[in-house]
């Protein structure tokens, strides 16, 4: 099937989300659709979707105009999504969340067996080894993704549009996704892949489209390096590495002694974690997502309800305080998962700026907020972080992901802090916002401030850090220097020690994981 997209253009108000865009998907390819957060990538496949109404242009299949007034349209005419946040009903089966809208019947009644059935040949044929009964809540997120490709590919997808699809997986979820993304495409589906991680682009793509600010400023070969690619979709030469002066470590700030965590059914899922940071330094955490580090941070912030051990900020015992008292002690923070646990959708850009602080001057007291206060500070760090909203009045949910994480950054690092902690601080970031959001956590560095931050991706980590902390099954398996061998790091995240990670690596092994930061992942 033949995809076209003709002079589309779509308006929120004043702001012109899309203008006047042209789009060719090919049957059979991945079409890359590459540029920053806020350009317009997601909103234009909204349109295809059927969920926007276009002001302009037309949509084209096989050369015929067609119209969609609802996904419904989309999925009979052949057109699958798989969104950024997933669309799936946690409580149900992956077989129930398959059919959901379009529920098999035997003799007017739901026909789960079919559902299985299909569950179980898609599966069978991608490789996906989905379990048709297993609820969607018990799945990881990349086992989740994969159900809703088969909930795509259920509905006969002949073009199938995957919307960031990277980027809450592990470094092998990616490499499974791009294995699954190749195999469909092998067999006549057309993909289009929105992104802007550029390894990822260069790796899977067959063609590549850059929109920057709502507009096609070119194509380009996934054969071009990466600072090309950069530049096309920020508009300007963009630094994939940053230049920062050698740390000046003073005291110890926070001081984390046989840290433990117990959940729910008994099991340490943080197991005897030790380790301190100074001032003037970042200590990285790095590890695969599910080695205990939501844990950490969440026992730190005083989100974890069964805490044993301790961690003491300036000599004051953070472990047995409320969430409250850790930000008031003055604890920047950055959530892993912006949406659940950073933001209030419903809130305004302004109020989420001051979501910690609200409650003290100059933005309100016990009994009311200060509205003007509120605004002005939104008005100095909207430009300043370069948020990309019409409005300081505008609901935090109509933010792209890339601007929200933007928002969480500008509240953690506007004032005074005694630390930071950032969980994946530049997740679904593009290029340029990365460049910039790395300097100020360096700057926040230089300033004396201790900053610990966990992350997944290893040239985050290798950039940021000045001592690195690995994590595996809950514990720290040594902490290294930060200019560490990446080859050592990846051992140490499937579970090497430190010592035979360096002996691994002097006789030639490696890991997946040390592979990709090889190749230069920059999200």
């Amino acid at each position: 099937m033949k995809l076209e997209l003709r002079g589309i253009t779509k308006t929120f108000g004043t702001f012109v989300a899309n203008d006047a865009i042209d789009l060719v998907v090919q049957p059979g390819e991945i079409h890359s659709l590459l540029g920053e957060n806020g350009a317009g990538k997601s909103t234009l496949m909204n349109v295809l979707y059927g969920l926007y109404r276009p002001d302009g242009g037309q949509i084209l299949i096989d050369g015929t105009p067609v119209s969609f007034a609802d996904p419904g349209d989309a999925m009979d005419a052949g057109i699958g999504m798989v969104h950024q946040h997933f669309m799936l009903v946690p409580v149900f089966t992956v077989a129930e969340n398959m059919v959901l809208g379009h529920e098999p019947t035997t003799g007017g009644l739901l026909d789960l067996a079919a559902a299985r059935r299909l569950v179980r040949e898609i599966s069978a044929r991608f490789g996906f080894d989905l379990d048709p009964d297993a609820l969607v809540e018990d799945l990881p997120v990349g086992a989740q993704q994969r159900v809703e490709i088969i909930k795509a590919l259920s509905r006969s997808a002949e073009v199938l549009v995957l919307d960031e699809p990277t980027a809450v997986l592990t470094p092998q979820e990616t490499d499974e996704l791009m294995e699954i993304m190749r195999q469909l495409r092998d067999e006549g589906t057309s993909i289009v892949f929105i992104t802007h991680k550029l390894r990822e682009v260069k790796a899977v793509s067959d063609r590549i489209t850059v929109i920057r600010r709502g507009k096609v400023v070119g194509e380009a070969d996934p054969s071009a390096d990466q600072a090309e690619l950069a530049s096309l979709m920020v508009g300007r030469q963009v630094s994939l590495n940053q230049d920062k002066t050698a740390a000046a470590p003073g005291e110890v700030a926070l001081q984390v002694t046989d840290l433990r965590v117990i959940d729910a059914a008994g099991t340490r899922t943080l197991d005897g974690v030790s380790f301190d940071v100074r001032h003037g330094e970042v200590l990285a955490v790095a590890g695969v997502q599910g080695n205990g580090q939501t844990e950490l941070t969440e026992a730190l912030l005083g989100l974890q309800p069964t805490v044993h051990g301790s961690a003491k900020l300036a000599g004051r015992e953070l472990v047995g305080r409320t969430t409250k008292q850790v930000l008031d002690a003055g604890i920047g923070f950055v959530p892993e998962d912006r949406t659940h646990d950073a933001l209030v959708a419903d809130f305004t850009v302004a109020e989420n700026l001051v979501l910690d602080q609200h409650d003290r001057p100059p933005f309100g007291s016990a009994l009311a907020m200060k509205l003007k206060p509120i605004r002005e500070n939104a008005e100095q760090l909207i430009p300043e972080f370069d948020i990309r909203t019409g409005s300081s009045a505008a609901t935090v949910s109509t933010l792209s992901g890339g601007n929200q994480q933007k928002v969480v950054m500008a509240r953690a690092l506007h004032r005074e802090l005694a630390l930071l902690i950032a969980s994946q601080p530049t997740r679904g970031v593009d290029v340029g916002s990365i460049e910039f959001l790395h300097r100020r956590i360096l700057d926040e560095r230089d300033k004396g401030t201790p900053v610990l931050i966990v992350s997944t991706e290893l040239d985050e980590v290798t950039q940021l850090a000045d001592r690195i902390a690995v994590m595996y099954g809950g514990k720290i398996l040594g902490i290294v220097p930060g200019n560490e061998d990446r080859d050592v790091l990846g051992l140490m995240m499937a579970g090497y020690s430190v010592d035979a990670a360096r002996e691994a690596v002097a006789s030639g092994a490696r890991t997946t994981d040390s592979q990709l930061a090889d190749e230069g992942d920059i999200e």
